[in-house]
């Protein structure tokens, strides 16, 4: 496959470094500071273009990445309908719900597909827990929880767009916990009911939240907490916690660190000790999940089939996001409509 990527600040070299190791072919690149996107060009052996609109023009490119803020991610699907082009976005897939529904509409109308990064889904410890799951080895699910207890300093959100609503859509919510947020909706299914707190700008001199703390209901009957914070120093390896009538399982970082089940058998739960985790650096993070998500992608847009995080999915997590963020500016329970919106 061969892949042209919009955006080229940190999180594309991640993508670009994992491009290289499947395989994949990144041709071409473009980014609004054209030093920063000639830099990236050289170091991936690429070419750099001015525009968006003449990367999707090429010929020889099969899907765009596009690692740019989210007010940016409609146009870019909207730009590969426009040139049959596969699309792949970063999360949060927009700011808002009408938007990421138009990116579906405009994906689907066009007969592209349209991804969503979410590669903790990918990690092995999130696959075995999902198969373990399905199975019926932790029992009937009573409590799943995710805490990202995060730390980023001043220097993270000097730049105005960053924490921004217009720019971001939020704070440590949608940046950073979206992550756990849709591994959580992967796992145990969609969450009917929330009400949650906020702090705004607890730490930092951002106008969302870098605090928030919200309660769950699962359409199962499960319940559960998410806690996200970029303002807690040093910052501690994100968890996620699942409790069932037979047993529980801890994710800390990316790694399975906690499997505690009764008369256990099945396949061996892959237990480690040591996690990696963007807890206080942001790339502090493995390029192995990355691979097998840009993998499946690869291979979704060649047999024309939805991606396994797909623009749905994507939306799935925005929307628990945003009724939390609603809950919190309100100050009462949000319930979430499971139906998609109908755009034309």
């Amino acid at each position: 496959m061969r892949v042209g990527i919009i955006g080229t600040g940190a999180i594309a070299g991640k993508h670009a470094q994992a491009y290289k190791n499947i395989g994949y072919r990144l041709t071409a690149c473009t980014d609004r500071t054209a030093e920063r996107g000639r830099k990236f060009a050289e170091a991936w052996g690429a070419e750099f273009v001015a525009t968006p609109e003449e990367l999707a023009r090429r010929a020889d490119v099969d899907f765009l990445d596009v690692c740019t803020f989210p007010g940016y991610r409609l146009a870019a699907v909207e730009l590969g309908a426009q040139h049959g082009k596969h699309v792949l976005v970063q999360k949060p897939m927009a700011v808002d719900l009408d938007a990421a529904a138009r990116m579906i509409a405009v994906a689907r109308d066009a007969g592209i597909q349209l991804g969503v990064v979410s590669q903790h889904r990918f990690d092995d410890s999130v696959l075995f827990l999902k198969r373990a799951i399905t199975a019926g080895r932790l029992g009937k699910i009573l409590q799943a929880d995710a805490y990202v207890k995060w730390y980023r300093t001043a220097a993270y959100y000097a730049r105005p767009v960053k924490g921004s609503w217009a720019g971001e859509g939020g704070g440590a919510l949608i940046s950073q916990a979206i992550h756990q947020v849709d591994v959580l909706l992967h796992l145990i299914g969609a969450v009917d009911e929330v009400f949650g707190y906020w702090r705004l700008g607890a730490l930092h001199r951002i106008e969302s939240e870098d605090l928030v703390c919200a309660v769950m209901r699962y359409a199962s009957g499960a319940t559960g907490v998410i806690q996200a914070a970029t303002a807690l120093w040093p910052g501690y390896p994100e968890r996620v916690e699942i409790h069932g009538t037979k047993g529980s399982a801890i994710i800390t970082g990316d790694q399975l660190t906690a499997w505690d089940v009764q008369d256990d058998s099945g396949e061996p739960a892959p237990l480690a000790q040591q996690a990696r985790s963007g807890a206080s650096d942001p790339m502090a993070i493995s390029l192995t999940p990355f691979e097998r998500q840009l993998s499946d992608f690869g291979e979704a847009c060649k047999a024309n089939r939805p991606a396994a995080s797909s623009g749905i999915e994507g939306y799935r997590a925005l929307q628990l996001v945003r009724s939390i963020y609603g809950s919190c500016a309100e100050g009462k329970k949000v319930k979430l409509d499971q139906s998609m919106p109908q755009t034309a």
